[in-house]
């Protein structure tokens, strides 16, 4: 009996990620095809605005397959009006495929909210649920209750172990616009991108007015991330009034200073290393606090802003010996803005506007004393930036 898996999503855009799964799934599963199917309308996620038309990702998703004998890409989903629905494709296959097993590949959190999708029981009647396990902790128990859940209502499942490359497609599109995300992107992808301009892989956005680089910014950021920018950056431009720097570089770093706060860890480290930054011991050990570090990087090489914001946004988390005025207000601003809420916080924000030094040295004084509560090292530069304030106090 022939084998046949089936790999369904947006893949805006096809990544490595998506490619080593079905290569693993193709060994596990001793599939004899592997049917890659990207969908018109997702009918569980929103395709973001200005992504590209479906054509155009049938056509990624070709170069991306290439070379792979026992993987084929359909346009079976691309050719059906309306939302995507997957019972319809496996109910559509198994009519192509009559005595052929199917085999439906799925991540964990597809898996686990499988029970919401529309006719679930019509998808396990026709094909066994291939559930993609990348490990990760804490999902394992619920992953095992779900598959008893539908076991015990006539569903074929099997977890598939192997852990997989780890990168979910919106990060991808972050990297392609930070232009860092080569090692992610299978042959001939990556060129087809900049060809067409996808992802504002062409785009260019360096020293662009305020008002065309904020909904940029915004684009880029977790929604969660952007009332903190925005406080950031109307913060900075208050204290810039007060003590006389410039305001517009202050709104630039202000808006900019997070820009790369998205990403995590392993992906910051991804951006110094496309971008040939050498990093200390401290970045290596804890690369969740990279983020300043790559912000300025992207705020020079993407945006084109200028020495001082750079500066500011890189010192804006750790601080540094002998900071300028725009790299104090930078780190302030980040410290106080509206959103932030904390005890000290309404002391910080009196100094702030009194004395921009002794507010710097309190924001270093609780981060140090945050992090000796939480056990976590504190970094090199935030120490001598608070011994430096400490000596020039005396």
């Amino acid at each position: 009996m022939m084998k046949i898996g089936i790999y369904g999503g947006t893949f805006n855009p096809p990544h490595t990620g998506h490619l080593h799964a079905a290569k693993q799934a193709v060994q596990i599963l001793g599939l004899d095809k592997l049917l890659l199917i990207p969908d018109r309308i997702a009918p569980h996620k929103e395709i973001p605005a200005g992504s590209p038309v479906p054509e155009q990702r049938l056509q990624m998703l070709r170069i991306a397959a290439a070379g792979e004998p026992k993987m084929e890409v359909s346009d079976i989903e691309l050719k059906r009006e309306g939302a995507s629905y997957t019972y319809l494709t496996v109910e559509a296959l198994r009519e192509i495929y009559p005595e052929a097993e199917l085999f439906l590949l799925m991540g964990t959190d597809m898996f686990l909210t499988f029970d919401t999708w529309k006719n679930p029981e019509r998808i396990t009647r026709n094909a066994t649920l291939a559930v993609l396990y990348r490990g990760e902790k804490g999902e394992r128990a619920a992953i095992d209750a779900q598959k008893q859940r539908f076991e015990a209502e006539g569903a074929s499942i099997v977890i598939l172990e192997n852990p997989v490359l780890s990168i979910s497609s919106t990060q991808l599109r972050r990297l392609i616009a930070f232009q860092c995300a080569g090692e992610f992107l299978p042959d001939g992808v990556e060129d087809y991108i900049r060809e067409n301009g996808l992802y504002d892989a062409a785009v260019q956005w360096k020293n662009l007015p305020m008002e065309q680089l904020e909904p940029i910014v915004i684009r880029l950021l977790k929604p969660n991330r952007v009332a903190h920018v925005l406080g950031c950056r109307d913060t900075a431009v208050e204290l810039a009034k007060r003590w006389g720097a410039d305001e517009n570089d202050a709104a630039r770093a202000g808006i900019l200073h997070d820009i790369t706060k998205a990403l995590d860890g392993p992906l910051q480290l991804t951006l110094c290393r496309e971008y040939g930054t050498i990093l200390d011991e401290f970045g290596y050990k804890y690369p969740k606090t990279l983020h300043a570090l790559t912000g300025s990087l992207v705020a020079e090489r993407i945006f084109g802003e200028s020495p001082a914001v750079v500066s500011a946004i890189c010192h804006h988390t750790t601080g540094k010996a002998d900071m300028n005025l725009l790299e104090k207000i930078i780190y302030v601003a980040d410290y106080m803005e509206p959103c932030r809420n904390f005890p000290g916080v309404e002391k910080l924000r009196e100094l702030a506007f009194s004395d921009i030094d002794a507010a710097l040295k309190l924001g270093l004084e609780m981060t140090l004393q945050h992090l000796k509560n939480l056990g976590d090292e504190v970094s090199p530069a935030s120490r001598e930036a608070l011994e430096f304030l400490n000596k020039a106090s005396q």
